[in-house]
């Protein structure tokens, strides 16, 4: 995976992360808030209704009550006749038991009178007669059972409320039918998990749009990198290239002005004596001469070849290593400058690859070469190459005047030479840091200290 896909992931997953924790945090309060809501709605119902209930009984109750109290010989039978005739809604009615259970007036199912039902038990093997007739002994309430519905002959919850007529030894009780109240919080459940539905698509919406947000963005910036890349990479490639023409340049005109201007002027001096050394004995002296500024001119050209090869690849980090080179290289300096060069070598660094020498060698070099082109009012240079268990560092600082190195970096045709060691030393894992200020400049390189 490229590095910036991962960064692009790195961005998104959090947000995904955070959305999806919001989401789970708002199902679970969403859940349990209608729960909650569901069991207030359901227990306002049942205290209605309960209510309710409470008020038809003692209306019953009131209708039969002055029967109740007097000793007329058919006065249950009467109170019979009348709770059968009263009605409230579609299915609301009185019943009738004794004590024992057996029915004795059903206004709407008169198939049950005169039958013992008290073994009567609904489908969840609750017996509804006993629990009716428990709750009238203990002074009447509301029971909760399945019973048929009238209306629609189908198994329905349904809410009784009982009391006892103990001087008759009656139970009378009515009802209310709960496939309404059922039917409500069916509806509530439904728009609460239709709402909880909704806000999770809301959540995941925001999290889509979000991320294909973050993966735009992160795209956009991807290609502006990527643009920026390839100028500097073109930069560089001109870069590369110049210097590669450069330093061919330079060579042709280090071989032609000095080693092929040597060894012609070597090769007319040396023409010169064999043809005095023909002429006779009296032309010996003379073709010594040229012969003895013969050799001196092929001394020259030897050096100018060892300037040379020194340059393209210096024979001292293969002959003696990299510290014998850098004091070779320090010596040249003082030479061609007058500067004087301050070396300090410490650590050992036996581990490094020839290439990491390479790239030590040559940045040293470039920094010696920037300071003879470019500082100002430098009177002494400072190298120190120090190597620890894990990284060589080389430093190099001058006492000049110092430069603007924002500026230098940023100019699209300067600081070639700092990119060129910027590049060479990353080539090996190492970096380059410059610091430059009124008091000098100061290049500090560092490499592994072993194989890279």
């Amino acid at each position: 995976m490229k590095l910036r896909h991962k960064f692009i992931l790195l961005a998104i997953i959090p947000l995904l992360l955070s959305l999806a924790g919001m989401a789970v945090t708002v199902l679970y309060h969403a859940t349990a808030l209608a729960k909650q809501q569901r069991q207030t709605v359901e227990q306002a119902y049942m205290h209605s209704k309960e209510a309710e209930l409470n008020h038809y009984v003692n209306l019953g109750r009131a209708a039969i009550r002055q029967l109740y109290d007097s000793n007329a010989p058919h006065a249950q039978d009467d109170a019979k006749r009348i709770l059968k005739t009263l009605e409230f809604g579609k299915d609301g009615y009185f019943y009738i038991y004794d004590m024992q259970g057996r029915n004795l007036m059903h206004p709407r199912q008169p198939e049950l009178v005169g039958q013992n039902l008290w073994d009567l038990a609904d489908s969840d093997g609750n017996y509804t007669i006993r629990n009716l007739i428990s709750a009238a002994k203990q002074g009447g309430g509301p029971v909760r059972y399945l019973w048929k519905k009238p209306s629609t002959d189908q198994m329905v919850p349904k809410l009784g409320y009982v009391i006892p007529l103990e001087k008759w030894g009656w139970m009378l009780g009515t009802g209310i039918y709960l496939d309404d109240v059922e039917d409500a919080l069916h509806n509530i459940d439904v728009q609460v998990e239709k709402n909880i539905h909704t806000t999770l698509l809301a959540i995941a919406a925001i999290a889509l749009f979000f991320s294909i947000l973050a993966a735009l963005f992160g795209l956009a910036i991807n290609i502006n990198e990527s643009r920026v890349a390839e100028a500097k990479l073109k930069v560089l490639a001109h870069s590369v290239v110049r210097s590669q023409e450069d330093e061919r340049a330079r060579l042709s005109r280090d071989l032609h002005d000095g080693l092929s201007q040597l060894l012609v002027s070597t090769k007319l001096q040396v023409e010169s004596g064999i043809a005095k050394i023909k002429t006779g004995s009296s032309a010996g002296q003379t073709a010594e001469v040229s012969l003895e500024r013969a050799v001196s001119q092929l001394n020259e050209a030897l050096s100018e070849v060892r300037r040379i090869s020194h340059d393209l690849r210096p024979a001292l980090l293969d002959d003696l290593g990299l510290i014998a080179a850098f004091e070779h290289l320090c010596e040249e300096f003082e030479n061609a400058t007058g500067l004087p060069v301050h070396c300090h070598f410490s650590g050992d660094m036996q581990n490094l690859s020839e290439i990491s020498n390479t790239s030590l060698f040559r940045v040293a070099q470039e920094a010696l070469t920037n300071i003879h082109k470019h500082a100002q009012k430098v009177n002494s240079v400072e190298m120190e190459l120090t190597a620890d268990k894990h990284y060589v560092r080389l430093k190099i600082a001058d006492n000049g005047n110092g430069f603007d190195l924002q500026g230098i970096t940023n100019h699209p045709k300067r600081g070639i030479g700092i990119s060129n060691m910027r590049e060479r030393l990353a080539t090996v894992g190492g970096h380059l840091s410059i610091e430059s200020d009124t008091t000098g400049t100061r290049v500090i390189a560092q490499i592994p200290n072993g194989d890279f």
